[in-house]
């Protein structure tokens, strides 16, 4: 497949209006790719400011993704190198604990197409249980915290992961394993595939 047809399914997608009346604000989605890209990450779905800047992971969960992964923001918002496609590409809005989850409607629609044109994809990281439920399917544990427990049985092409919210900080205080022993392999798996990334065609 052509970088054609990649630019023409992101235009779709980014007019795409199939749950429009289920949002609290206009559509926005948000993700970025290219055919050269090595590293794809999946999230749940954009936040009110990301939403609002238009810039996917631009808030203190995107901080904390980038310190996680060792990506400078230069790197992590270059979409020849990073693809970022996430379970629902618009912000759902705000429920009592936070974030909505992400509409229904995105992945079926639009996730394997995308994924389709990405054929260099070294490394998958699944930010959420969202995300880890969408992709890894039946290989995914019953919980997020058994997943991402068991993360060497997806690597090295996926590292599922907690999301990144500082409303996940609980979660990282009872489970130091994560930054100590995952966290590391992640930033050289980065490393290995950025390294072996000199072929942009």
């Amino acid at each position: 497949m052509s970088s054609n047809g990649l630019i023409a399914l992101l235009r779709e997608v980014r007019h795409c209006r199939v749950c429009e009346r289920h949002l609290p604000f206009a559509p926005r989605p948000l993700l970025q790719a290219a055919r050269s890209a090595r590293i794809l990450i999946v999230g749940q779905a954009p936040g009110a400011r990301a939403h609002a800047t238009g810039i996917p992971w631009n808030d203190a969960s995107g901080a904390r993704l980038r310190a996680w992964l060792g990506l400078d923001s230069a790197v992590f918002y270059d979409a020849s190198t990073v693809a970022i496609i996430p379970v629902g590409f618009c912000y759902p809005g705000r429920g009592r604990a936070g974030d909505l989850a992400p509409r229904p409607e995105c992945a079926p629609l639009w996730f394997a197409p995308l994924l389709a044109r990405l054929p260099r994809i070294e490394l998958v990281v699944l930010a959420g249980r969202h995300s880890q439920r969408h992709v890894l399917g039946a290989l995914a544990a019953q919980s997020l915290t058994a997943t991402v427990r068991e993360w060497r049985q997806y690597a090295p092409r996926c590292y599922p992961l907690p999301h990144p919210s500082p409303r996940n900080q609980a979660w990282l205080k009872r489970n130091p394993w994560f930054e100590r022993e995952l966290i590391p392999e992640l930033r050289a798996r980065v490393y290995t595939v950025l390294a072996g990334d000199g072929d942009h065609s």
